[in-house]
Parts: C-alpha cells; sequence; structure tokens
C-alpha cells in the first residue's frame, strides 16, 4: 500500500509538471521537480523536468547536465535524448547531438513533438536530408500544426523541394494572412509574375498598422516582388524602410569591425605565417578541407555547388567551427563572436592544435571524398589561421562588383551579426575594411590564394570552372558544369537560385537603383575603389 501511494504521489507531481510546462508556468514546474527529486533523488522525470525548467531559463548547461542524468538514469527516454540533442546544438557540440539524434530516431515513431524537434536539431547541425523525413512523419501524426508544416516548408527550400514549400506556405498564409514571415518565405521561391502577392502583403501592412521593425519581413518581401516586376523606385523605398527599421535598433557604428580587421592585419604578418605552420590535415582526418570565402551575395554558394558535383568534393555548407576553435584556442571568455584579443591569443597557440580542433569538430559530416568545402563566407577574417594550420588547404576568395555586392547584402535579411548590411553608410565602411584586409592577404598569401571574379565566372562558366579545379588540383569533370542538379541540401541566402542554371541576370543589378545608391558609389570610389 505505501508502494501504490508512493507512486500515486510521483505520477501527481509529474502530472502537475508537466501541466505547468505547457502552461509556461515555470516556477510550478520546478517545485514539481524538486518534489519528485527530494523523494528520489534517481527519479528520471525528475531530472527531465529540471531540465525542461533550465532550458526555459536558457541556462543550456545545467539544461544539458539534467537531460544527460535522466538518459543515464532510463535510457530509453528518447524525449530526455531528443532534448540533450538540443542542448549539444545550441553549444555547437555537433557531433554529439548527431550520434544521439541516429541513436534514438527508430524509438521517434508515435511522437510528432520529439519528431518535429529532432528534425530542427538536424536542420541547426547542418542536416537537413536527414530532418526531412521526420517532419513528414510529423505532419502525417498530427496533420495541420503550423509549426510543424513551417518547419517542413523550410527544410523542402533547403532540399530543392520548391513546389511542395511553395504548396505549404500558401496553406499556411490562407490559415493566418497576416504571418510576415510566411510571406517573406513564400516571395523568396521564385520570381513574381504579378502584384497580386504585393497588393496582398500591402493590405496586412495596413490592417496590423504595426511599428517598423515589426514590418521588416514584409517590407523585405514587398520590395524584393516590386524589383522582380521592374519597379525600382518603390522597390528601393521597401527595401530602406527595412534597413532603417533594423539599423534603429541594431545601432551600428563598424567600430568593432574594423578594429578587429586592423588586428588580423596586424597580428598575421609574414614573420608569424613563416614560424611554423600545422600538421597536414590529411594527417588527422585523410582529408583537405578547400575554404570558400568573401563577402555574402558573391558567389560563394554557385562556387560551392560548382566544386561539390565533382566526384572528389564534398561539402560541408557554412560551418562557425573554424571560429569556434579559434575562440577556444584563445582562452579568452566572452560574449563577442570574436574580438582582437581572441586574435592575438589564438595567434600565439598551436597551428596544429587548431587544425585537429577544427577537423574533429566538422567530423561528424564527412563521407569517403577526400576533398571538403566549408563555405563560410566571413572566414575570409581568418585566411591567415588557415593557411598556417593547413598548409594543404585550397582558400578561394570570391570577388563581385562592390555595388552589386553591397546592393545584394542591403536587400537579404542577415543575422545581427551582419549588422553593417542594413545601411549604405554600415556597407561602404565594412566593405573598404575589407578591402584592405583582402590587400593584405593577397600580399601574404601570394599564389596560394585563389580569386575567382563572380562576373568571369557566369560569362565563361567552362574556363574559369576548369581553372578553379586546375588550381585546387582537381581533374575537369562534366558534372561540375551541371551543378543544378545535383541534389545535395543548400541552406544559404541563395539556396533556391543554385537549383537553376548558371546567369548572368545578377551582373550590374545595381544600375537599376543608382540613383538612390548614388551616395555608396561615391564613398567607395572617394575610397579609391572602382565601383562603376
Amino acid at each position: 500500500m505505501p508502494e501504490k501511494r508512493a507512486r500515486s504521489e510521483f505520477e501527481r507531481f509529474s502530472a502537475a509538471g508537466r501541466r505547468a510546462v505547457e502552461l509556461g508556468e515555470w516556477t510550478t514546474a520546478a517545485r514539481c521537480a524538486g518534489e519528485l527529486l527530494r523523494r528520489d533523488a534517481g527519479n528520471p522525470e525528475g531530472h527531465f523536468l529540471s531540465g525542461l525548467v533550465e532550458k526555459a531559463a536558457q541556462r543550456p548547461i545545467k539544461a544539458a547536465e539534467a537531460f544527460a542524468k535522466a538518459l543515464e538514469l532510463d535510457h530509453k527516454r528518447y524525449d530526455a535524448a531528443v532534448e540533450l540533442a538540443d542542448q549539444h546544438s545550441v553549444g555547437r557540440r555537433n557531433a554529439a547531438a548527431a550520434a544521439l539524434l541516429a541513436q534514438y530516431e527508430a524509438m521517434l515513431h508515435n511522437s510528432p513533438r520529439y519528431l518535429d524537434m529532432a528534425g530542427t536539431v538536424y536542420v541547426h547541425i547542418g542536416m537537413p536530408e536527414r530532418a526531412w523525413p521526420l517532419y513528414q512523419k510529423a505532419n502525417e501524426l498530427q496533420p495541420g500544426i503550423p509549426l510543424f508544416q513551417g518547419n517542413l516548408a523550410a527544410c523542402g527550400v533547403y532540399l530543392g523541394k520548391m513546389a511542395e514549400a511553395g504548396a505549404i506556405y500558401r496553406a499556411l498564409l490562407e490559415r493566418t494572412p497576416t504571418h510576415q514571415r510566411n510571406h517573406y518565405y513564400l516571395a523568396r521561391l521564385g520570381p513574381a509574375k504579378d502584384a497580386s502577392h504585393i497588393e496582398q502583403m500591402k493590405a496586412v501592412l495596413s490592417a496590423t498598422n504595426l511599428p517598423p521593425d515589426k514590418n521588416v519581413f514584409l517590407y523585405y518581401a514587398i520590395g524584393k516582388e516590386l524589383e522582380d516586376l521592374g519597379q525600382w523606385e518603390e522597390s528601393f523605398r521597401y527595401y530602406q524602410m527595412a534597413g532603417d527599421a533594423v539599423t534603429a535598433v541594431a545601432k551600428y557604428d563598424g567600430t568593432a569591425d574594423r578594429e578587429l580587421i586592423d588586428r588580423i592585419i596586424q597580428v598575421c604578418g609574414k614573420e608569424w605565417l613563416a614560424a611554423g605552420t600545422g600538421r597536414n590535415s590529411t594527417g588527422v582526418t585523410g582529408k583537405s578541407p578547400i575554404f570558400v570565402v568573401g563577402l555574402p551575395r558573391t558567389g560563394t554558394t554557385l562556387t560551392e555547388r560548382i566544386l561539390a558535383s565533382h566526384s572528389r568534393v564534398e561539402s560541408v555548407g557554412e560551418t562557425q567551427f573554424l571560429q569556434m576553435t579559434l575562440r577556444s584556442a584563445s582562452g579568452i571568455e566572452s560574449t563577442d563572436n570574436m574580438n582582437p584579443a581572441m586574435i592575438e591569443a589564438a595567434a600565439q597557440k598551436d597551428s596544429g592544435l587548431i587544425a585537429s580542433g577544427y577537423l574533429n569538430s566538422v567530423a561528424y559530416r564527412l563521407g569517403d571524398k577526400p576533398r571538403f568545402i566549408d563555405k563560410l563566407p566571413f572566414n575570409f577574417l581568418y585566411l591567415g589561421f588557415i593557411a598556417k594550420a593547413f598548409p594543404d588547404a585550397g582558400m578561394v576568395y570570391l570577388r563581385r562588383n562592390p555595388m552589386d555586392t553591397c546592393f545584394a547584402m542591403y536587400k537579404q535579411v542577415f543575422t545581427w551579426a551582419y549588422k553593417f548590411s542594413y545601411s549604405l553608410a554600415g556597407l561602404g565602411n565594412y566593405y573598404v575594411a575589407h578591402d584592405r584586409l583582402l590587400r593584405h592577404w593577397r600580399r601574404l598569401l601570394g599564389e596560394r590564394l585563389i580569386e575567382i571574379e563572380y562576373e568571369s565566372l557566369v560569362a565563361d562558366q567552362e574556363g574559369e570552372t576548369r581553372r578553379l579545379l586546375e588550381r585546387l588540383g582537381l581533374a575537369f569533370e562534366p558534372a561540375c558544369l551541371e551543378f543544378e542538379k545535383n541534389e545535395t541540401a543548400s541552406a544559404t541566402a541563395s539556396s533556391v537560385q543554385v537549383r537553376e542554371k548558371i546567369h548572368d541576370r545578377s551582373v550590374n543589378r545595381w544600375k537599376h537603383f543608382a540613383p538612390q545608391l548614388r551616395p555608396l558609389k561615391d564613398f567607395l570610389e572617394k575610397a579609391g575603389i572602382a565601383a562603376g
């Protein structure tokens, strides 16, 4: 009888804790978890609820510890496994997240919630192809859930399933016409053929009457479709409204970015580079990296897809692992993604350890091909570290007409990490600093730096592709000219464009907006940068 009563109490606190979690009543959830653990310190449910409380409080380390303890006590707790994988992804422990998901996927077949969460973790760690069937199953088990449908649609875009994604977004907008992000995602899927969607979005702006910072996605979507229809002046007005709304919140002045680039130039000099390089990268994993870098929207994704269509090359997409490895090597605790002090400290570390740290982080994504691409554009900041740590690495730097580059960034929604891109002044100042760093890398790296002009690539795809492959020590393969047939996932801002054949429609696109962009052009030319 006492055992039955105790079991009943455990069930009561568990049920109360679960209800509190659903309602977001975290104090109650924490109290229920505490009661469970007070009665039995080895109660898996108590640790699981504690993990949910810590997760809600944005304490990922404590959340991970609690979920790990629940899983240790009951290895069948697939909910704890997926929650732990989610916390691993938050902490960029992607290999651990992938291993957990692979182990527990088969146990999720009746849980739409954790099928969806597992899919989202797979997307976050760069494996959307593994997420797709999980999202599909979640939607089959529990149809009509907007979150599940939206996740399926977004994953579909990464995998080139544009028709499926478009159908989902249209259905979602029929139910919730004011959902701004879904309007934005739908607008991205292809060129507008008429003004019908534009009118719908303008009607949403009028009906909701929200402040500018709440309308950013609609502004970009309307601007994009107006541009599709050749309504240049009105298109730019909406792009400017979007950029101004973000800038009002972001408060970007460029000082930190310029100081970072200046310190990189000071630290990564010829003597430093000659002072010893890392072990040959193939000694760690049997793989040789190719880093495709450059400012965003300069053709990095196009180049990645061309190279990844080669039989000896695969891509791991855009990873943060190089920057993470440098941050870790520096030993400096900071909320900054990177700062001058980290650069200076990391430059004093053993480059072989930096190489192995990076390769160990990325290993979970690698297949059986000898070369792999990391395509994060902003790795252009770390080319000196790449050259020193990876003597056999390919370093491909994309360049594009400065005005097309800046305008393409200006009309794109980026993360807060790219705060410079939301104003013409920010773009101008960052472009000048970037150009200063590029000239430094040319002097330092010489022939090791492979520069590709976007305009030359689209004008002479075969010639430029042959030259690029030769510089990388790869034989020419015709498949590289048919990159649009490559079915692997692409989770970049160019995920739609890379599904079509190469074209030159974006060359000199900025000229349609020449009057509005004149201040930027004048600024760049005054700084000595040819911007015609």
